[in-house]
């Protein structure tokens, strides 16, 4: 029989421990007891118009919906070791929201939360605003569409994700990941993709300095780019770009085609380098800078 839980407040250690089958609705998580793990190991519930002041609240949780409810920053580390569950329209500011977790949702939240989505599986992200420190560290198998991501070193380590109209405001992104996409989305980043193996932009614009070094299977399709200087440093690229190119410097192998470079430079390359350099169109030539050479 499904339990109702209305209205009430919980601070005591673990108040719901395993609850099962159960609605949560407009309740509060705080007060002076500060007990943690209030929800630890719940299944089968849906929480609702709830908020949240104490630590642990979802830990070990199955087949969850957290929907409507805020976590305020003292709602530390939420959620780690979760399955199943679904974020809808949740304001969280808790640090290390998401950990080691499988198949979570985040839909229409806004999330400010340093460590967010550490080691996770299976995680789909739409709508959604995300403000985080080394987002997304070490996960696989992520979906985002319609975010607006802003952090520092973001999507390390990731493995299989795919990103669809988004606008991503970061630093060192996708260093070490492996089998990305992004489609039809901004990218503002410092030193993009480092290291990366399989990352693939399609219809994407790229703003910042010295992109996509030491990479392997790059892919960049119908993209743009500004302020991106010394880009492509020994990597294995196939790019098609639309306007300029600020500077190249000795791109391993592939092929680099856009309508100018500012600078293609080749000089002191510590390994052999063969990458074709196509200029789409001749006109409005570019002055290179010293110790460069225009082609």
């Amino acid at each position: 029989m499904k339990q109702y839980i209305n209205d009430k407040t919980f601070d005591e250690e673990r108040a719901l421990y395993n609850l099962s089958d159960a609605e949560v609705e407009n309740c509060i998580f705080a007060g002076p007891a500060d007990g943690e793990s209030a929800l630890k190991e719940s299944r089968n519930v849906a929480v609702r118009n709830c908020k949240f002041s104490l630590r642990y609240p979802l830990w070990h949780s199955h087949n969850f919906i957290l929907e409507d409810s805020q976590l305020d920053v003292d709602t530390r580390a939420p959620i780690w070791y979760a399955r199943g569950g679904k974020l809808v329209r949740c304001t969280i500011e808790g640090v290390k929201c998401l950990r080691e977790c499988d198949g979570i949702e985040v839909d229409s939240c806004v999330v400010n939360s340093p460590e967010f989505g550490w080691k996770c599986r299976g995680i789909s992200i739409d709508n959604s605003e995300i403000e985080s420190e080394y987002f997304l560290f070490e996960s696989s198998g992520v979906n985002i569409n319609k975010l607006k991501m802003k952090g520092k070193y973001s999507f390390q380590y990731i493995k299989n994700m795919h990103v669809t109209n988004s606008e991503l405001d970061t630093k060192d992104a996708f260093w070490h990941s492996s089998n990305v996409t992004v489609e039809n989305s901004v990218i503002k980043s410092e030193y993009l993709g480092w290291y990366s193996d399989g990352l693939t932009l399609i219809n994407c614009k790229i703003i910042g300095t010295q992109p996509f070094c030491y990479c392997t299977r790059l892919k960049l399709i119908n993209c743009t780019m500004e302020q991106t200087d010394l880009s492509f440093e020994y990597s294995d690229v196939e790019a098609d770009i639309s306007g300029n190119i600020l500077s190249v410097k000795n791109p391993r192998s592939g092929s680099i085609t856009a309508d100018s470079f500012g600078a293609v430079i080749t000089e002191k390359s510590v390994i052999e380098t063969d990458c074709k350099i196509i200029k789409r169109n001749r006109g409005n030539k570019s002055i290179p800078p010293a110790g460069a050479k225009e082609i």
